[in-house]
């Protein structure tokens, strides 16, 4: 139990995972995504310490640290120890606060999560945006939610050293109940679009946890900043491949390179297919973003080449089921889970089917659940 670690906790920090329904690798090329958060969540209590030490308690992995909010470049516990690097988000967050002007307090704290590590629905980014708030409310500095997510952004690139974009720490501050959220990564706008009536998400995750991709999605990183080195000539303005229309691109590919030409067409085919899906999703129209999200799941298997054997089973398994909208890999890639639309009447004989259909074609059991769009993070006094 939690509270057997911190007694008397007065604060309880819960935030989401997220599900990208589609717009995948795009975010690093300034175009549109469209996460939702789910109701698979980091939960924290906590206390404050009269002190300037944060001890916490990681319940999932039955492991506890120690360190100072004074000596967070160190990146070393109380013993001088290297921290684990679970430990690593909570003094990541704690420190790109101090970095940005706020106060820390020192906490005594605990938290567990029901978000599955490595299979792209951001358990990291959870981990950080429940910290943050709770940070905030404890110390009393005021900040949007679109801020506290930079904040964690900045966290998780400059001390953790992973470059990501900021779709999965806004989505776990800002997400909607019952809502996905057509996010523009250039100018940070967003509004809030209703899933389609009767519709529900179910997410399979393969069993299979990501390996090798930090050169992948380096080397794709490269591959779209070569193209806009190389189109930019030709395309005045353009600032990166969601400048690029599908048109432009079928009249310049030319000058591309055979690999890059292939990544660079899937992120500008991407950008157009969240441009269609504004409109249907709008018009509630199941059917039609079900396709969508099918022909991104071919584009990320067929020209960016991050799906693997396990998620196209998942995928093609769903479309023969019935009441499946769509469904398509979400997340990095190269393992991890798919995302399906699915009718909600037909909701629990869908994963029952998809289940069977994935063991029976790979050996491996899939965890296959019923998730619901949810709100973004809260902290309630307890």
């Amino acid at each position: 139990m939690m509270s057997d670690f911190v007694s008397n906790a007065t604060h309880c920090s819960i935030a989401p995972g997220r599900v990208n329904l589609l717009g995948e690798h795009v975010d690093y090329n300034d175009g549109m995504v469209l996460p939702a958060a789910i109701d698979r969540a980091v939960t924290l209590i906590a206390r404050t310490r009269p002190d300037r030490l944060v001890t916490l308690r990681a319940q999932d992995l039955n492991e506890s640290v120690t360190f100072s909010l004074d000596a967070l470049s160190a990146k070393t516990d109380v013993l001088g120890q290297p921290l684990p690097a679970w430990a690593c988000y909570p003094a990541a967050v704690a420190w790109a606060i101090q970095e940005k002007g706020f106060d820390t307090v020192g906490i005594q704290a605990a938290y567990q999560s029901n978000v599955p590590i490595g299979a792209g629905l951001s358990s990291s980014a959870a981990v950080e945006v429940a910290f943050a708030a709770l940070w905030q409310e404890l110390s009393g500095w005021s900040s949007s939610r679109m801020e506290l997510a930079k904040i964690c952004q900045r966290a998780e690139n400059a001390y953790v050293g992973v470059n990501c974009g900021l779709m999965d720490q806004f989505a776990s501050a800002n997400g909607v109940a019952d809502h996905a959220l057509y996010f523009d990564t250039r100018s940070l706008e967003f509004h809030p679009v209703p899933l389609p009536r009767g519709t529900v998400i179910v997410i399979a995750d393969s069993g299979v946890r990501r390996s090798l991709t930090t050169v992948a999605y380096n080397d794709r990183r490269a591959a779209c900043e070569q193209a806009v080195a190389l189109l930019k000539p030709h395309l005045p303005g353009m600032r990166a491949l969601r400048d690029v229309t599908p048109v432009d691109f079928a009249r310049l590919e030319h000058y591309l390179p055979t690999l890059v030409a292939r990544r660079a067409q899937h992120i500008v085919e991407e950008c157009a297919r969240m441009e269609e899906a504004a409109r249907v999703l709008e018009a509630g129209d199941a059917a039609a973003f079900g396709r969508l999200m099918f022909a991104g799941h071919a584009s990320l298997r067929d020209l960016y080449e991050v799906s693997c054997p396990e998620l196209n089973v998942l995928v093609e398994s769903a479309r023969a089921l019935r009441g499946c909208f769509g469904a398509r890999l979400t997340g990095a890639g190269f393992g991890g889970c798919t995302v399906n639309l699915v009718a909600e009447e037909q909701a629990e004989p869908f994963i029952a089917g998809l289940t069977q259909a994935y063991e029976q074609a790979t050996r491996r059991k899939a965890d296959v659940y019923l998730c619901h769009a949810s709100q973004g993070v809260t902290v309630t006094k307890l």
